[in-house]
């Protein structure tokens, strides 16, 4: 085999859905259809790609993933819809092991890889005729809101960023949740995740962690409450999602414990909005993301970071709940630094 047909950029023909099984209705002024692109390490990923049916020319786009552990038929999709209706092209896609999209093993996940997947959605989205490619931005939902401002750190090609409800998953990965673990709390953990990681090589498979907890334990805190309600009832479950059902690979946190997300989000010259809940146990995660964000702001220059916190909203509301995702602000967000170029 000669060193050009090795670096060849090659798109794997993989098995798609096309009826409609998304856990949202279906807006009759969007045109939707699915698409394939690839990645930098080889792996194809799947998308809905959502379109405006009475739109012409050339579009400002934008880029959907998460929450972490869900698919593109659960929170990604609506609100990829949602920004379709309002005059973007808008593509919700499947993270590298998941989902619909390629890779194996299976449902794992990588700071690196993932990052890579938003910007590999922003080339496909930038070789379209008809999206204005100096007019993208992406919208990561959960956990993959840490991982489209991680992506927006290193793609200056991203003008404007949303993290809806955001986890950083190094963090909770390494500090446990409300950063409560401590070194010796972390070497426990790597310690089991390197046993499982011995047992899995010897039985040949990837043990699942399990998704959200099915019966509830009584004395479940509240967000896994608001957790269960998403990913187990008829609200969000989904067939294809991990959350909904098996779970991550157990030793899929193990990068997320090495590599750590953020470290360079103060450097982001792009917009970037960060939307809460007032009463999500994640609103920790935006706070301090903010304060990243801002680190190098000099007053009297412009600041084009932005936190908004839903009054009342827990984490979930956010992932689906219409009349609270604050969709009219992140419409002027991506209107002014997309369109308007400020």
């Amino acid at each position: 085999m000669n060193d050009s047909s090795v670096n060849v950029i090659k798109i794997e023909q993989l098995r798609l859905v096309e009826e409609w099984d998304k856990t949202f209705s279906r807006n009759g002024n969007v045109d939707h259809c699915k698409v394939l692109f690839a990645n930098r390490y080889g792996i194809t990923l799947a998308a809905d790609m959502y379109k405006p049916k009475y739109c012409a020319g050339k579009l400002p786009a934008i880029a959907v993933c998460g929450p972490f552990g869900a698919v593109k038929e659960q929170a990604s999709g609506l609100y990829a819809q949602e920004m379709a209706s309002r005059g973007y092209m808008a593509i919700a896609f499947d993270p590298s092991f998941t989902g619909e999209s390629g890779g194996t093993p299976r449902y794992i996940a990588s700071p690196d890889i993932n990052t890579e997947d938003f910007s590999a959605a922003v080339d496909f989205l930038m070789l379209r005729d008809d999206v204005d490619p100096e007019q993208i931005g992406v919208i990561g939902i959960c956990g993959w809101g840490g991982i489209a401002i991680n992506a927006a750190v290193n793609d200056t090609r991203i003008k404007a960023t949303v993290a809806s409800t955001m986890y950083d998953m190094s963090r909770v990965s390494v500090n446990g949740y409300f950063d409560s673990s401590d070194a010796e709390t972390r070497y426990g953990f790597r310690k089991r995740l390197n046993e499982q990681r011995l047992e899995d090589i010897r039985s040949g498979s990837y043990a699942r962690a399990g998704g959200v907890a099915d019966p509830l334990p009584p004395d479940a805190p509240g967000f896994v409450k608001d957790y269960y309600d998403y990913y187990k009832t008829v609200r969000g479950y989904h067939p294809r999602s991990l959350n909904s059902n098996a779970g991550w690979n157990i030793t899929s946190v193990l990068p997320f414990l090495n590599l750590q997300l953020l470290s360079y989000a103060g450097e982001i010259r792009s917009a970037v909005m960060l939307v809460h809940g007032e009463k999500a146990h994640s609103l920790y995660f935006s706070n301090d993301t903010y304060k990243k964000l801002t680190e190098n702001w000099k007053p009297g220059t412009l600041n084009n970071k932005i936190l908004m916190v839903i009054p009342d909203a827990n984490h979930t509301d956010l992932y689906d709940r219409k009349d609270v995702i604050p969709f009219d602000a992140i419409d002027r967000f991506f209107k002014e630094h997309l369109i308007s170029g400020n």
